[in-house]
Protein backbone atom coordinates (compact mmCIF):
# COMPACT_ATOMS: atom_id res chain seq x y z
CA UNK A 1 0.00 0.00 0.00
CA UNK A 2 1.38 3.36 -0.86
CA UNK A 3 1.33 6.41 0.88
CA UNK A 4 -1.71 7.59 -1.46
CA UNK A 5 -3.73 4.46 -1.08
CA UNK A 6 -3.18 5.44 2.80
CA UNK A 7 -4.85 9.02 1.98
CA UNK A 8 -7.59 7.82 -0.71
CA UNK A 9 -8.80 5.11 2.75
CA UNK A 10 -8.78 7.88 4.78
CA UNK A 11 -11.45 10.04 2.43
CA UNK A 12 -13.12 7.29 1.40
CA UNK A 13 -13.97 6.69 5.16
CA UNK A 14 -14.37 10.54 5.57
CA UNK A 15 -17.51 10.40 3.06
CA UNK A 16 -19.69 8.59 6.20
CA UNK A 17 -18.23 11.22 8.99
CA UNK A 18 -20.09 14.36 10.16
CA UNK A 19 -19.11 17.35 8.31
CA UNK A 20 -18.81 19.31 11.47
CA UNK A 21 -15.61 17.06 12.65
CA UNK A 22 -14.39 16.63 9.32
CA UNK A 23 -13.23 19.21 6.35
CA UNK A 24 -13.22 15.86 3.71
CA UNK A 25 -16.93 15.23 4.68
CA UNK A 26 -17.94 18.72 4.51
CA UNK A 27 -16.50 19.03 1.03
CA UNK A 28 -17.70 15.66 -0.44
CA UNK A 29 -21.26 16.70 1.19
CA UNK A 30 -21.04 19.50 -0.96
CA UNK A 31 -21.25 17.47 -3.94
CA UNK A 32 -18.79 16.24 -6.82
CA UNK A 33 -18.77 19.74 -8.82
CA UNK A 34 -17.55 21.29 -5.62
CA UNK A 35 -14.64 18.68 -5.02
CA UNK A 36 -13.98 19.58 -8.80
CA UNK A 37 -13.73 23.22 -8.45
CA UNK A 38 -11.82 22.76 -5.35
CA UNK A 39 -9.53 20.75 -7.28
CA UNK A 40 -9.16 23.10 -10.11
CA UNK A 41 -8.47 25.99 -7.61
CA UNK A 42 -5.75 23.72 -5.92
CA UNK A 43 -4.08 23.22 -9.30
CA UNK A 44 -4.07 26.21 -10.08
CA UNK A 45 -2.25 27.13 -7.35
CA UNK A 46 0.33 25.00 -8.02
CA UNK A 47 0.98 26.18 -11.02
CA UNK A 48 1.41 29.69 -9.53
CA UNK A 49 4.11 28.26 -7.36
CA UNK A 50 5.56 25.92 -10.64
CA UNK A 51 5.90 29.44 -12.87
CA UNK A 52 7.40 31.48 -9.30
CA UNK A 53 9.80 28.62 -9.46
CA UNK A 54 8.83 28.29 -5.47
CA UNK A 55 10.07 24.92 -4.64
CA UNK A 56 8.95 24.27 -1.55
CA UNK A 57 5.47 26.16 -1.46
CA UNK A 58 4.80 23.77 -5.37
CA UNK A 59 5.53 20.78 -3.19
CA UNK A 60 3.10 22.12 -0.81
CA UNK A 61 -0.07 23.03 -3.37
CA UNK A 62 1.05 20.07 -5.20
CA UNK A 63 0.46 17.84 -2.00
CA UNK A 64 -2.69 20.24 -1.81
CA UNK A 65 -4.06 19.66 -5.60
CA UNK A 66 -3.16 15.50 -4.60
CA UNK A 67 -5.49 15.33 -1.81
CA UNK A 68 -8.06 17.45 -3.73
CA UNK A 69 -7.71 14.99 -6.56
CA UNK A 70 -8.74 12.30 -4.44
CA UNK A 71 -11.11 13.79 -2.79
CA UNK A 72 -12.74 14.10 -6.52
CA UNK A 73 -12.49 10.75 -7.13
CA UNK A 74 -13.80 9.80 -4.48
CA UNK A 75 -16.82 12.15 -4.83
CA UNK A 76 -17.70 10.23 -7.92
CA UNK A 77 -16.55 6.71 -6.92
CA UNK A 78 -13.46 6.36 -8.88
CA UNK A 79 -10.79 4.72 -6.83
CA UNK A 80 -7.16 5.57 -7.38
CA UNK A 81 -6.42 1.61 -8.58
CA UNK A 82 -8.59 2.87 -11.91
CA UNK A 83 -6.28 5.91 -12.52
CA UNK A 84 -2.89 4.33 -11.72
CA UNK A 85 -4.38 1.32 -14.20
CA UNK A 86 -5.11 3.79 -16.86
CA UNK A 87 -0.95 4.88 -16.67
CA UNK A 88 0.03 1.73 -16.34
CA UNK A 89 -1.54 1.14 -19.74
CA UNK A 90 0.13 4.27 -21.13
CA UNK A 91 3.43 3.06 -19.93
CA UNK A 92 5.91 3.10 -22.73
CA UNK A 93 3.76 4.53 -25.13
CA UNK A 94 5.05 8.06 -26.50
CA UNK A 95 3.68 11.07 -25.24
CA UNK A 96 2.55 12.04 -28.84
CA UNK A 97 1.50 9.05 -30.01
CA UNK A 98 -1.09 8.33 -26.58
CA UNK A 99 -2.28 11.49 -27.56
CA UNK A 100 -2.63 11.20 -31.38
CA UNK A 101 -4.69 7.78 -30.05
CA UNK A 102 -6.93 9.91 -28.36
CA UNK A 103 -7.59 12.38 -31.35
CA UNK A 104 -11.32 12.59 -32.35
CA UNK A 105 -10.83 14.24 -35.91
Amino acid sequence: MTLLHDLEATIIHRKTADPKSSWTAKLLAKGPEKCAEKFGEEAIEAIIEAVKGDRVKLASEGADALYHFLVMLAARNVALDDVLAELAKRQNTSGLDEKASRRKD
